[in-house]
């Protein structure tokens, strides 16, 4: 063979020999290849009854947990039941810790669950003014009243309630000047003609209240002890919110005889969003005579009297609303002087302001009297920021008592009074209707006055005409001669924002007066203007 053809030989060989083992280790990689996706798929295979298994394990073992959960639950029931069975359970443990809050800036202290709440609470009331007095005659009785001022009121004290249904207070007022003279007394414990005005320091509140009974859809409340009794709408409405200085004079009379502040009492009212009614029976105040020995005047007896009153929101909308209610009131047993064996009552009032202590109307002491009577009704009503409120009273004394006195007559003895006022907030609050009182509460400023914020407060504006008649039977010596007030009363308030408040009165007042027969008649009463700025703080 030639060179040639044996080296075209040599390298077809080797072709064919290469393109061999390219052929072998083709089929060679195929079969690992599926033998590797064989392996693949029997791990696969593995994990999934791995995965099943773990979770079978899992739910096996919750099952287990809960229902040793279950069982010790039970246990602990019966352990339960059995210590109960032993000894009493009296009711549900409160929950550890206090919360403490500022509502309206009043500091309270409740548990977690709110059931138990403590709360500190505070009133000043700070007056000064001055009056241009103008006696009649040189007779008349004073014939100065003195300008100054007046600490009215200074209260402290705490309010709350315990299991969520036990209400109770403790107030002692430190101001001088209760809100009338105290409408009942002993014969000679006070002089005609100049009678002081005020009142004493002492306990204002001190009282509980159960209002866990809510029959017939509404709320109602079981109180005993030293309270204000929501006596009057005058009297309802707090002297925080009033909108003069101070209550017209024929509430004030009318609420000294057996309501009003400082009043010992045990009753219950019952109230939802439109009716109210409440009755009490009341006994003496604070600052009145209890017992015999050392007392001055001594061994007079404490009274007894109730009160009644039905009142409700007749109509109301989200702007407007209408209030209608009449009140009754019985002093069933006058403080009796157990010495010189009488029995008395006096009504008297200051000119519907505080600065000065002297009353300029007073029957005097009444003697012989064996109860009294006194009958009202009530209408107010708001349209926006307007508010309109009047009260008229009818008062009848008997004064048939077997006494030591003489008697100059046994007929019974009748006044009257009444009052209208009307109050606009300038910068548009109004008033809202407080439903627990059957009264309307006070304006709280939508931008409080603040130089930061640019807030004003609210301004109020209002007026006050009220008359008070302690006249009658005048024409004859057995008659009384208490005088007839009238005043008219203009008011500048300022709400600088939910507790701080100044307050300007401008009052015109008149006074008629007469002695009565056989004396000369002779018009011994008064007139006077009297301007007073309130400053007033309370939370």
């Amino acid at each position: 063979m030639s060179r040639t053809r044996i080296t075209a030989t040599a390298i077809g060989l080797a072709g064919v020999l290469v393109a061999s083992q390219a052929q072998a280790q083709s089929a060679s990689s195929d079969q690992e290849i599926a033998l590797l996706k064989q392996q693949l798929k029997m791990l696969e295979q593995k994990l999934d009854k791995l995965q099943n298994q773990t979770a079978a394990n899992t739910a096996a073992a919750a099952k287990t947990k809960a229902e040793a959960k279950a069982e010790a639950r039970s246990e602990a029931k019966a352990v339960v039941a059995n210590a109960n069975a032993a000894i009493p359970v009296k009711g549900p443990v409160a929950p550890s810790g206090v919360v403490v809050t500022m509502p309206n800036n009043r500091p309270t202290i409740c548990t977690a669950d709110g059931a138990n709440c403590v709360a500190i609470t505070s009133r000043v009331h700070w007056d000064v003014g001055g009056y241009d007095y103008r006696p009649n005659s040189a007779g008349t009785v004073p014939q100065k009243l003195d300008s100054g001022e007046n600490v009215r009121r200074a209260r402290i004290g705490v309010v709350g309630k315990l299991l969520e249904d036990w209400n109770f207070a403790l107030i002692y007022d430190f101001g001088g000047t209760a809100d009338g003279f105290g409408g009942t007394g002993a014969a000679g414990a006070v002089p005609v003609g100049f009678l002081p005005g005020g009142g004493t320091s002492g306990i204002e509140n001190a009282f509980i209240s159960y209002t866990g009974l809510k029959p017939f859809g509404g709320k109602m409340a079981i109180e005993a002890g030293v309270m204000d009794l929501a006596w009057t709408m005058d009297e309802s409405m707090s002297s925080n919110d009033i909108p003069f200085m101070e209550r017209a004079s024929v509430g004030v009379i009318a609420q000294n005889i057996a309501a009003g502040d400082f009043r010992s009492a045990v009753g219950t009212r019952w109230y939802n969003d439109v009716f109210w009614a409440g009755a009490y029976a009341t006994g003496p105040t604070t600052g009145a005579i209890h017992s015999a020995s050392t007392a001055s005047p001594p061994g007079t007896s404490e009274q007894y009297g109730a009160t009644a009153r039905v009142a409700g929101q007749v109509v109301s909308g989200n702007d407007y609303s209408m209030h209608l209610g009449a009140d009754a009131q019985w002093l069933i047993q006058p403080p009796r002087n157990l010495i010189a064996n009488t029995q008395t009552l006096t009504l008297s009032d200051r000119p519907e302001l505080r600065i000065d202590p002297t009353t300029l109307i007073s029957t005097g002491a009444i003697p012989n009297v064996s109860g009294a009577q006194v009958y009202g009704v009530e209408a107010a009503g708001t349209y926006g920021p307007l508010f309109v409120q009047g009260e008229y009273y009818w008062f009848n004394i008997d004064r048939n008592a077997n006494t030591a006195v003489a008697p100059i007559s046994t007929s019974s003895l009748n006044f009257q009074g009444y009052y209208a006022e009307a109050a606009y907030v300038l910068t548009g609050e109004s008033r809202k209707y407080n439903p627990g009182n059957a009264a309307y509460g006070g304006v709280k400023p939508t931008n409080p006055f603040s130089l930061a914020g640019g807030g004003w407060g609210a301004w109020e504006v209002a007026g006050r005409v009220s008359q008070m008649d302690l006249n009658d039977k005048i024409a004859s010596a057995a008659g009384i001669a208490g005088g007839r007030q009238t005043v008219y009363t203009l008011a500048l308030n300022w709400y600088v924002n939910g507790n701080v408040r100044f307050m300007l009165d401008y009052l015109h007042g008149t006074v008629s007066k007469q002695p009565l027969p056989p004396a000369a008649f002779a018009n011994t009463g008064a007139s006077f203007d009297a301007v007073a700025m309130r400053t007033q703080f309370a939370f």
